[in-house]
């Protein structure tokens, strides 16, 4: 079958005998004309079955109806959420998404903000999960429209849209320090982070000043987690409690825990951070500090399409949204020493699963 010609708008303009630019005008309906020259239009757009470039139409109007997401990893959960969360929201205003996925790669992130730009994208909303270096903010400057999402990114001229990651901290804290624990560990992201730094000075707060006695900080990442659960039980003195801060690396500790015979909360509380795993159908339920992320997809998508863009502070203002804690079975007394074991523990299966 032969294919079908794709006719362009010079082809409608010619058949039509008037110009290019009376015909774009014309379908955009920013020209009035009389009927004969309107119906000589219409029926060269019939007759040669003419469909308009969505695309080039929006350029030409301005505006591409589109919302660029950078995203550290498209399979965390986490990530999964917040993209379908945005794309409802931007859905419901006549925006579309286009999804990047960075694996928190320097030369990708670099990559995918150029392509953006190249697009003419009407924002730009950008997570990383590690230290960023100078030239991202210098690409997220030139865009007229770009939101900072749960992570921050030195240097750049935009709002900051994230959790509030210190009173998640201290909310974690206060669950553990009130069931008698006071020597805590923290295992967690990357230790450049902002996150990290506010959750545990929120953890600190909660413990009535105590520090976190071993900090273990990666990738937020289950192979992370486990290489850290291990280091955290070869160096452990005294631990009880664990803040870990994301599922993601909750998935490793538990891992661990399980091969190693650590039961929790017997052995060692644990609370996590995210609470976007089905943490209540785990054995023990995970308690947990709930981050709101379908209220941050939501918001993102009204900074970037009702902010007040021509006002200087409006750039440089940062939007902490409340997190809150879920409790459920992980935290209990501290029964155990926390002692590192002289002999081989027992294997328990506590967990379920949790690949």
């Amino acid at each position: 079958m032969r294919e079908r010609q794709r006719h362009s708008l010079k082809d409608v303009a010619r058949k039509a005998d008037v110009s290019v630019a009376t015909v774009s005008r014309y379908l955009n309906g920013t020209l009035d004309l009389p009927a004969r020259t309107r119906a000589r239009i219409d029926g060269a757009v019939a007759s040669l079955g003419y469909r308009p470039n969505p695309h080039a139409r929006r350029l030409s109007l301005g505006r591409s109806d589109t919302i660029a997401l950078v995203v550290p990893d498209i399979a965390n959960p986490f990530f999964a959420r917040l993209s379908a969360a945005m794309e409802r929201a931007a859905a419901a205003r006549g925006q579309m998404v286009t999804l990047h996925a960075t694996r928190s790669c320097h030369d990708r992130e670099v990559a995918v903000l150029e392509l953006a730009a190249e697009n003419l994208v009407d924002g730009v909303v950008f997570l990383t999960h590690h230290a960023t270096g100078p030239e991202i903010a210098e690409r997220l400057n030139h865009f007229p429209r770009a939101v900072v999402l749960d992570e921050d990114v030195p240097g750049v001229t935009a709002p900051r849209l994230m959790c509030d990651n210190e009173l998640g901290g201290f909310l974690a804290g206060r669950h553990l320090y009130g069931a008698g624990h006071r020597k805590v560990a923290y295992i967690g992201g990357g230790g450049e982070l902002f996150s990290t730094a506010a959750r545990l000075n929120g953890l600190r707060r909660g413990m009535d000043g105590l520090d976190a006695t071993r900090c273990y900080v990666g990738e937020h990442a289950a192979r992370s987690g486990r290489s850290l659960a291990r280091r955290f039980l070869d160096e452990r003195d005294g631990e009880t409690a664990i803040f870990v801060g994301s599922d993601e690396l909750l998935l490793g500790v538990l891992e661990v825990f399980r091969d190693a015979g650590i039961l929790v909360p017997h052995d060692v509380s644990l609370v996590s951070f995210d609470d976007v795993r089905s943490l209540h159908l785990f054995d023990p339920p995970i308690t947990a500090v709930a981050q709101p992320v379908d209220t941050l997809g939501r918001r993102a998508v009204e900074l970037l399409l009702d902010g007040a863009w021509d006002d200087p502070e409006f750039r440089r203002t940062t939007e902490l949204l409340p997190v809150h804690l879920i409790d459920r079975g992980s935290v209990g007394p501290p029964t155990g020493s926390g002692q590192k074991e002289t002999g081989p523990s027992p294997l328990h299966s506590q967990h379920g699963d949790t690949s």
